[in-house]
Parts: structure tokens; sequence; C-alpha cells
């Protein structure tokens, strides 16, 4: 309980302690150090690294371990925030599991549509827009007009009204369209959840809007994105010399992995999972742009290392940009997406010929006049 831990603390102060040490197990700690940390040093340790061997541990013994570490100056705190930066992280992780929680709703949703013979979501992309929201409506007030249902289409998707009809021909029971009720009254009441997290944190970035701005011309990164970083990174990075060593601590880097003067290929280690959620989503976006230098890495890594290490190591350069920003207070400037075989003309011509020497074809090449 709380008063037990204000009596630890005066117990510590009146016997002249100023350094504390603790396990980073699971959540326990956090009431610990959100009593203690304004009256003490603390630091942080990982469990793994401040093992004992094993056999014969209590609770006592790991205390005296650990104090004994401490008193020698061997553990290596793990980075522990402010406590508005804690709050901040709280807020966006929340607002990821919302969003979570809407897409599977939403999936749930389109579920029952395919069970009661409604194929909505082959004509309409999001079956919770303004048009698709209006036939569900009246789907569940007890319509069954396939030709009045498609009517209720707005703009573009007028031009779909003959497959909508084709697509709203369906048979749906009562039961559907009481489950279709309660899932779409879900869907509403998450999405004013979000849009109340947003504006909470929309609110408390305020004082590093130019940072989150910054972020936000990275391509990839979102809005949403940029204030998972923001909360997930900070947008001091004094505690990180360098953008591999703040890669390291979020886990978007493999591990070392050398014996024998080799090294082999490492997974990546354990880092924070929303924030590499947030950057592999990053990633995933800016793979898909056609005229970016994050496009062209992707692109250049998938056709060698598969599509899902290529997602993590555009997260990795997007990480790595935007450690630069966040220190330099500069805006992203893209490279553009035939940065790669501007730096490597030679290779590329080589290659090329190569691959039509293969199909057969002697190829024989000039540069041309400028």
């Amino acid at each position: 309980m709380s008063d037990d831990l204000e009596r630890l603390a005066g117990w510590l102060g009146e016997r002249g302690v100023t350094h504390v040490a603790m396990e980073s197990t699971g959540s326990y700690w956090k009431p610990i150090w959100n009593v203690l940390e304004e009256r003490f040093a603390l630091i942080l340790a990982n469990a793994q690294h401040v093992k004992r061997v094993p056999g014969r541990n209590t609770d006592v013994k790991d205390a005296e371990w650990l104090a004994e570490l401490l008193r020698h100056g061997l553990i290596q705190g793990s980075f522990v925030p402010d406590r508005a930066q804690r709050e901040l992280r709280e807020l966006t992780r929340y607002q990821t599991s919302l969003i979570e929680e809407r897409t599977a709703a939403v999936n749930r949703l389109q579920k029952v549509l395919e069970g009661a013979n409604v194929r909505l979501a082959s004509v309409a992309s999001d079956v919770t827009g303004v048009s698709a929201r209006a036939m569900l409506g009246e789907i569940v007030a007890g319509s069954t007009d396939a030709a009045a249902l498609a009517e209720l289409a707005q703009g573009r998707r007028r031009e779909k009204i003959p497959a909508l009809q084709r697509a709203l021909s369906g048979r749906v029971g009562d039961h559907q369209r009481f489950l279709l009720a309660q899932q779409l009254a879900h869907v509403d009441f998450l999405d004013e959840q979000i849009a109340r997290l947003d504006a909470e944190v929309a609110e408390r970035t305020r004082p590093f809007y130019n940072a989150i701005a910054r972020l936000d011309t990275i391509p990839g990164v979102s809005r949403r994105v940029a204030e998972t970083l923001a909360a997930g990174i900070g947008v001091e990075l004094d505690r990180f010399p360098t953008p591999g060593h703040l890669a390291s601590w979020a886990g978007m880097c493999p591990g070392n992995d050398e014996s024998a003067g080799k090294r082999r290929s490492g997974t990546t280690r354990k880092g924070s999972p929303a924030l590499r959620r947030a950057l592999t989503q990053a990633g995933h976006a800016a793979g898909r742009s056609k005229t970016t230098y994050l496009g062209a890495q992707y692109r250049r890594l998938a056709a060698r290392r598969g599509a899902k290490k290529a997602t993590i190591a555009v997260g990795h350069t997007i990480l790595t940009i935007a450690y630069y920003l966040l220190t330099r207070s500069t805006v992203y400037d893209d490279l553009g997406s035939g940065y790669f075989d501007e730096r490597d003309r030679d290779g590329v011509r080589h290659r090329l010929v190569g691959r039509l020497e293969k199909l057969g074809y002697e190829v024989t090449t000039e540069p041309t006049a400028a």
C-alpha cells in the first residue's frame, strides 16, 4: 500500500540512504519508483544483467546482492523518463490499444455481414464510412430492399450503385440485426474514446509541437506515429550519444553474435513493444512510397532479404532520421528514390547487363553525350 511505501521512504531517509536500486520486474517497480523518485537517486536494473548464480535465492539475498552491486557501481541503470513523459507514454499506448480494438470490432462486424450474405466490404473499402454506415443503419432498422439501400451511397460511391445492389442482396436474420446494432454502437463508443484521447495527447504534446512537426516530415510517419515516437524516446536525446545507442535501446537493430572473429546474423533484441510497433508501421508505410529514399531502401532490401526484414531496416532508418531531426532541430530532406542508383551507377550497369546476357543477348554500353 502507498502508506507502507511512504514509511519505507522515511526509513531510508533516516538512515542516510542516497541511492536505491531495484529490478525491473514487470510493473511491480512502478509504485516504488513513484514514491521514491523525488527523494533518492534511483537505479532501475535489468533483471537479466544482475542475475546471481542459480540456487538458494531468496528475496532477502537478492536485495543484498543488489546492494552489493550498487556499492561497487556495477549496475547499469535502465532509461526511465521523467513523470510527464511516462504519463504521455501511458496515454499513447492506451490510444494504440483502442485503435487495435476498433480494428478488431470492425472485423467482427464484417464477419456478421459475410454470414448474412452481405458483401458490402467487397465494394466499400470502409464499412464504417458515411455511405456504408447509412446502409447498415437501414439494415439494422429492418430494410431488405437492396436497390433502396444502394441509393444511400454518397459522392463517388454512387458510381458503384449496381455493384452495391448486388452486394446488399443478402439474407439478414433478426439475431444478425441485433449483433450489427451492438457492434456499430461499440465502434461508435471506441471512436469517441479515441477522439478524446487524441485531444488529450495533442494537449500534452503542445510544449514540443515543433519537434513533432519535424518528425511528421519523415515519409511514413503520421502525426499519431510522431506522437508515439515523442512519447517513447522523448525529444531531448542527450542520454543517447549516437543514433546507434538509441536503436539498440529501442530494439531496432540486431544483437551482437560474434565468435572466433566471425559475425553471425542475430535477431533484434527486445525493446519497447509500443515503439517497435510504431516504427514498423512507419517502415511499412514508407516502403510503399515510389518517390522517396525510404521507399527505394525498402525495395532494395526486400528483393534480397524479404519484406519483413526490409520493414524493420526501414524502421531503423526512420529512428536514425528522427534522432538527427531532434538533436539538430532540422526538418527532413529526402535524398530521392534514385539515390542508390546514382551512388552505385557502375554496379547497376553491370547487374543489368548481366541479366540481359543471361537471357541470351550480347550487350555493349556507351555513355550518352552530355
